[in-house]
């Protein structure tokens, strides 16, 4: 079952079970999926692979986790809390994310694999850790491992 017809079912889910702000957040991702599965139709694509759709949805996880430190910046603790619950039913239909130590590892043996040696190498190290680890980890903790390990 791909992701888009998972979806439909949670919506149909979510309907029956009148949960509102499920509804709301499935509908949107589903709105992201249909606009990035239009953009890629141009080059002869039909449908979306799985790697695009766990770009988008990281794209929209990533969206909520800056809304959520942007409203709790402005003491908007309401507003934060309503785009926790949205990220929490977003994640789940993201790959498991790896903890801290696992991103250390991999992160350790890449900058091993590219021969990094300081802080001037961060970006070869980041362009094949943000291959590796796309939708598994935050680029935000991706980069502050490399910076941290390379003593940038």
């Amino acid at each position: 079952m791909s992701l888009k017809d998972r979806i439909t079912e949670e919506i149909k889910a979510a309907m029956k079970s009148q949960d509102k702000v499920r509804l709301e957040t499935l509908r949107s991702i589903k709105k992201v999926l249909l606009e990035k599965e239009v953009s890629v139709r141009p080059s002869g694509q039909n449908q979306l692979t799985e790697a695009q759709e766990i770009e988008a949805l990281s794209q929209v996880a990533k969206q909520r986790r800056d809304s959520i430190e942007q409203y709790t910046n402005a003491k908007r603790q309401d507003l934060a809390d309503k785009e926790a619950a949205e990220l929490a039913i977003i994640e789940t239909f993201l790959p498991a994310q790896m903890s801290d130590e696992e991103v250390e590892s991999a992160i350790a043996q890449i900058i091993a694999q590219v021969g990094a040696a300081s802080a001037k190498d961060m970006g070869k190290v980041m362009g094949v850790a943000m291959q590796q680890l796309k939708g598994k980890a935050d680029g935000k903790k991706v980069q502050a491992i490399v910076k941290a390990k390379l003593g940038g």
